[in-house]
């Protein structure tokens, strides 16, 4: 059975402001100084998915820079743009039917565009052993990662008992991000990994869900691939998408399907979330800053300093967040990185959606 890659690259990376924008989001940024996210995201599958069988869901603001910034990575036919922003179910079911309607059956390893992964080679096998099991089980296959610190950022698998010689476990149940106290019994139970945001399956399989589970997303789904491959399919889309309930594929699917898998993955990942995570992607100078951009510094300790156009000077700053791009300044307390998403609320709140 023929494996697909579908790469879910419509966010707006929100925590990531000033440079992350909504025509120029995370996924279109160099963030760990060798290319862009996406890219770094579709290269990774060499080895596990054809390159011409590689698909990419974004938005329609961003579906020329995503056309021009993949260009010989994926095929332009194979950008499929969205509409309307509707979460992730619709995103994921959009893959499945267009696989379904117009090459057939297959598996799709759907994967998050923005993605940091140290450990390419070991990735790539967890990822093979990944599509094995989704072609052997017809089970809905995610891919968890052992926990590190207690994150209160991170959503977390509750999973049951592994399967002789298999490598995988059941899933006992999804845990959204829970507090500091939460995250620290789940850390010292051993019981739970990180979830990564990956998954695995067939596309007929992942579809039947969405029909059992989320027919009011499965209904539109429907007229939109009847209309694929017509002259109609533009319009159709168009028109249909906007109306398709907005539910995320956690919530409507994996956490009330009957048969989930996970396996666990120990590749050195990052979801690169915010600005704190750059720490995992940058080495640390002798004071535990890390820096990009011309800059000088004066007893600061501990900080992320992020220069894009102009020499950024400190003095005496602890575990501070520091950004400057051309137009906008972000100064935030490093602990609360998380939360540089309500500075992007309130923009648009007072109407100031230059910065946006």
């Amino acid at each position: 059975m023929k494996t697909y890659g579908v790469i879910m690259a419509g966010g707006g990376g929100t925590r990531f402001w000033p440079l992350s924008r909504q025509e120029l989001p995370k996924q279109l940024l160099n963030l760990t100084g060798k290319d862009l996210m996406v890219n770094e995201t579709i290269d990774r599958l060499e080895g596990n998915v054809e390159k011409e069988d590689i698909f990419i869901v974004t938005n329609v603001a961003q579906a020329e820079l995503m056309l021009e910034a993949t260009s010989g990575r994926v095929r332009e036919d194979h950008i499929l743009a969205e509409p309307a922003a509707r979460n992730t179910a619709a995103c994921v079911g959009y893959a499945a039917m267009e696989i379904l309607t117009k090459y057939g059956d297959g598996i799709m390893c759907v994967l998050p565009s923005d993605h940091y992964i140290k450990k390419a080679d070991v990735y790539k096998s967890v990822i093979a052993d990944a599509v094995k099991i989704a072609e052997e089980t017809e089970a809905l296959v995610t891919i968890g990662i052992q926990p590190t610190f207690p994150s209160t950022g991170y959503g977390y698998i509750r999973h049951g008992e592994e399967k002789t010689g298999a490598g995988y476990y059941t899933v006992r149940h999804f845990v959204e991000k829970p507090n500091l106290q939460k995250a620290r019994e789940y850390l010292l139970s051993g019981e739970y990994l990180w979830n990564s945001g990956m998954f695995i399956w067939k596309a007929s399989v992942i579809m039947s869900y969405l029909e059992k589970l989320l027919p009011d997303v499965y209904e539109c789904l429907q007229k939109i691939g009847a209309a694929m491959g017509t002259e109609t399919e533009r319009d159709v889309i168009q028109k249909i998408y906007p109306e398709i309930p907005k539910i995320s594929i956690d919530y409507g699917i994996m956490e009330r399907a009957e048969k989930v898998l996970v396996l666990e993955g120990d590749f050195g990942w990052s979801d690169v979330g915010s600005w704190d995570a750059l720490e995992a992607l940058y080495d640390k100078d002798e004071y535990g800053n890390i820096t990009y951009g011309e800059q000088v510094h004066i007893d600061t300790h501990d900080c992320i300093i992020y220069a894009k156009n102009k020499l950024v000077t400190t003095i005496g700053l602890d575990n501070i967040v520091v950004v400057e791009t051309e137009d906008a300044v972000l100064v935030c307390d490093k602990n609360r990185a998380q939360e540089v998403k309500k500075i992007v609320e309130a923009l648009e709140d007072c109407n100031k959606r230059q910065y946006l």
